[in-house]
């Protein structure tokens, strides 16, 4: 699913199908194949039994392909990038940092080849939370208590809600959302939870509010 999103994506970026731009062999669709594939053949347990995945990863391209994708270089990785981030979700994959995506050429690669370096290196992944009127919230180190009373950091005008519904932190290196003991609870895509991780693409239910947590 997360390919074939990226797929319609570029595929609107260059406006047409990928036969028409390219003349090489090598199609972005197929760069995104080999980077999750990378990605589940690299995976491994983590400290607290998750399954891990790589994060960063270092494109190297031929001089003709990184010509062809030179307009849109930019674009295209950070298409890479958050199909890592879908991958990393659909398969439950622990992210220890940002994804990174970088492209770069070697005169030693022929059209059509790629090579893949893919490598896990810690840090707290960027976030925003979006709310219901698309406003983006920084998840940063700093607390965000998210409820129905003035002093919130996300004021959440709903009778559904608890004055001190929920709140997240960054904790070693992950996103935490954690329930503060709330009357109706809180959902993590559709399933209660009283503490859990968040991750990229996940939607945080509270009361009659739905957010999204999103790559920044």
């Amino acid at each position: 699913m997360g390919l074939k999103r990226f797929e319609e994506r570029l595929e609107r970026l260059v406006e047409g199908s990928f036969a028409r731009p390219f003349r090489s062999s090598l199609q972005p669709v197929e760069i995104g194949r080999r980077l999750t594939r990378e990605m589940d053949l690299a995976r491994r347990v983590g400290p607290r039994g998750q399954l891990v995945c790589p994060n960063s990863f270092r494109i190297t391209l031929s001089p003709d392909d990184i010509d062809r994708f030179e307009s849109y270089i930019d674009a295209l990785a950070k298409e890479l990038a958050e199909t890592a981030r879908q991958h990393a979700h659909l398969e439950g994959y622990a992210l220890l940092g940002p994804v990174e995506v970088d492209l770069f050429e070697s005169s030693s690669m022929k059209p059509g080849q790629l090579a893949v370096l893919a490598e896990v290196l810690e840090g707290a992944e960027v976030c925003d939370l979006v709310l219901v009127d698309g406003q983006r919230v920084r998840i940063t180190d700093r607390r965000i208590v998210l409820g129905r009373q003035p002093d919130c950091d996300i004021v959440l005008d709903d009778s559904n809600v608890s004055r001190r519904h929920a709140e997240i932190v960054v904790r070693d290196g992950e996103i935490v959302l954690t329930d503060l003991g709330s009357t109706n609870g809180t959902k993590v895509n559709g399933s209660s939870v009283r503490s859990c991780a968040l991750r990229a693409g996940d939607a945080v239910q509270i009361g009659l509010s739905r957010m999204m947590v999103e790559g920044a």
